[in-house]
C-alpha cells in the first residue's frame, strides 16, 4: 500500500525545509495550482516554486511544525508554524493553515492561509 495523502503532504513540507523543488513538483499534478491570501492571484506550481528559488540565498533554515492535522479522502488541512532562521541573523514565525487537495495521490491544490508574528508572541 502507497503513503497515505496526510504523510504526503508532510512529505511535500520536508521537501520545502531541504530546499528540493524538484521533490516537490514530482509530488503534483501537471495543473497544480498554489493560493495564497497575500492578495497575488493563484499561481501554477511551476510559479510558485520559482519563487521559492530565493530562498537558498537569504533563509538559513526553514522548519515547518504542523500542530494538527486533519483528511479525508482527498484532502488535507494543517495548522502549522512555519520557523524562519535568516541569513543575516534574524528569525521569525509565520502561523498558517495549509490546505491539499490530492488527485489520484498527487497534489492538486494548495491553499495558504498565513500571518507573521514575531517570535516570542503568542498567537
Amino acid at each position: 500500500m502507497g503513503q497515505n495523502i496526510a504523510e504526503k503532504a508532510l512529505q511535500w513540507l520536508r521537501h520545502l525545509e531541504s530546499y528540493d523543488f524538484a521533490g516537490m513538483r514530482a509530488m503534483c499534478t501537471d495543473k497544480a495550482t498554489v493560493w495564497h491570501n497575500d492578495g497575488a492571484p493563484q499561481q501554477t506550481i511551476d510559479e510558485k516554486l520559482d519563487q521559492f528559488s530565493p530562498l537558498v540565498a537569504t533563509v538559513d533554515s526553514l522548519r515547518y511544525d504542523v500542530i494538527r492535522q486533519f483528511r479525508n479522502a482527498n484532502e488535507v488541512l494543517h495548522q502549522q508554524v512555519l520557523h524562519l532562521a535568516m541569513s543575516d541573523g534574524s528569525r521569525s514565525e509565520i502561523h498558517a493553515a495549509m490546505y491539499f487537495r490530492f488527485e489520484d495521490g498527487l497534489i492538486d491544490r494548495v491553499e495558504e492561509y498565513a500571518y507573521p508574528m514575531p517570535v516570542g508572541e503568542t498567537a
